[in-house]
């Protein structure tokens, strides 16, 4: 009678692991399936957009100059309304979380080590080490990221340190470079006759740059909006919303433009500096995320936030600054699509070991 009643217990706890078992499983199931749902949605929505601007690039309904001036639409206007609109509602205690500082920490070290490779092994010029970083550490947080946020996690915020960390570190240190390094018709009529600038005016010059860029000044403003003890009403940021609306579609168009220039047109971006930002973005900034969220102990939903987030794609947005610098365009044009294509199978591989 013992041996049977023991028997039967084995059997009943056999069953219950069973269970467990399978609703594991479906459950990763779920969320790999929402993941690819949230990617796939995301992915059709912005090709489609960027074949409109292939379309209206390889016809040059807008004419010669259209991507240009898009490009500057969006980094003068468009998106320094969705900047302000976007951090003046921010949490800020999130930049004091944990996942934010294993977001942060992570960013900061796949961008530092682009840094190096760029500068101090291949030599690259500051300009060039700018975009390159760029491309390896901005992330397409706002068209792919906000809607894994929400179809994957069902928490939008999730998206917030990462889009805090790209708009007030990385973009300013980056604009800062960049105007200290200018182009064409950015440059001083000194720096480009090739006559010696005194340090003085040089750091003015960077300075009153900096200060004036568009998309630093509205970060910097929504920041301050964010900080005061009570909230705007939101007739005040409408206006904001509704032009920084037309930021995400205008890039994208500006990116699909530039898929059409002929490669004879558009050099093509150096290969070894194209494996490097494709490889920190898509391989070893997931999976630094993923080492140092374990070691400070995040929870499941936490980590699999954090590592979605790591493995996004490099943000058309690095195109615009490329092209509105005139520095580095083919390389963030490359990493921008290459990365965009290899995010569905890793974030899928994402899912399917963290879900």
């Amino acid at each position: 009678m013992q041996l049977a009643v023991a028997l039967r217990f084995r059997d009943l706890v056999a069953c219950e692991d069973r269970r467990r078992d399978t609703e594991r499983l479906a459950g990763r199931r779920r969320s790999a399936d929402a993941l690819m749902a949230a990617v796939l949605s995301a992915l059709g929505t912005m090709g489609a957009v960027v074949a409109l601007g292939w379309v209206l690039g390889r016809w040059r309904v807008l004419g010669e100059r259209a991507a240009p001036v898009l490009a500057r639409v969006v980094f003068a206007v468009a998106a320094p309304a969705l900047l302000l609109a976007t951090v003046a509602r921010a949490d800020l205690h999130l930049l004091v979380s944990r996942t934010a500082v294993v977001t942060w920490s992570c960013t900061a070290l796949v961008a530092l080590l682009a840094v190096v490779v760029l500068r101090l092994v291949w030599r690259r010029s500051p300009a060039d080490v700018t975009v390159g970083t760029l491309s390896s550490s901005y992330v397409n947080a706002g068209n792919i990221g906000l809607p894994l946020a929400v179809y994957l996690l069902d928490d939008p915020v999730a998206v917030v340190p990462t889009l805090l960390f790209q708009l007030l570190v990385l973009a300013p240190v980056a604009f800062a470079v960049l105007d200290a390094h200018p182009a064409g018709s950015h440059a001083t009529p000194a720096r480009r006759e090739g006559s010696p600038v005194p340090v003085g005016l040089r750091v003015a010059a960077v300075a009153r740059r900096t200060v004036s860029n568009p998309i630093i000044v509205a970060t910097l403003t929504g920041l301050v909006l964010a900080a005061l003890p009570w909230s705007l009403p939101d007739v005040v940021l409408q206006p904001f919303t509704l032009v920084g609306a037309a930021a995400a579609p205008l890039a994208l168009i500006t990116f699909g433009m530039s898929l059409a220039v002929p490669r004879g047109t558009g050099a093509s971006a150096p290969r070894r500096d194209l494996a490097l930002a494709v490889g920190l973005r898509s391989v070893v900034h997931p999976v630094l995320t993923w080492g140092v969220g374990t070691a400070l102990g995040l929870p499941a939903p936490a980590l699999l936030a954090v590592v979605a987030m790591a493995a996004l794609p490099t943000a058309q947005n690095v195109l615009v600054y490329a092209m509105q610098y005139r520095h580095g365009e083919a390389l963030a044009r490359d990493a921008g699509l290459v990365t965009t294509v290899l995010c569905v199978p890793v974030l899928l591989v994402v899912a399917a070991t963290l879900g």
